[in-house]
């Protein structure tokens, strides 16, 4: 799945979205939880992006990277320690205060860089 693909745009009020490396989501998918990437790690954080926010997102931290998958996840089910703090241009990107339950990845696909 690319950035601009209608399954994003229809799914873009419902999802917030998490890149990672094909091979960490294949070795975190039996996990109950993950504490995200080294970057989450050191923000204390994990770092999500929503729909209109991906495509910066992909630019900037992703570029000319292989093997990525777009996790979709429902923010619903990540209660109060999701919030949405302003970052990059101002906008509010919604970061997870704590480890990503694998039962609210609500789907995985590959997703390309640019």
């Amino acid at each position: 799945m690319s950035a601009g693909s209608s399954d994003f745009q229809n799914d873009s009020h419902r999802f917030i979205y998490k890149v990672c490396p094909l091979s960490v989501w294949q070795a975190i998918q039996s996990d109950e939880s993950w504490e995200g990437s080294l970057d989450d790690l050191r923000d204390g954080f994990i770092h999500f992006s929503n729909s209109q926010q991906l495509s910066g997102t992909l630019e900037k931290h992703f570029s000319g990277q292989k093997d990525l998958v777009l996790l979709a996840v429902d923010p619903a089910s990540l209660g109060a320690e999701l919030r949405w703090e302003r970052s990059r241009g101002g906008d509010l990107f919604p970061h997870l205060y704590g480890r990503l339950p694998i039962a609210a990845v609500v789907s995985a696909e590959p997703v390309n860089a640019v």
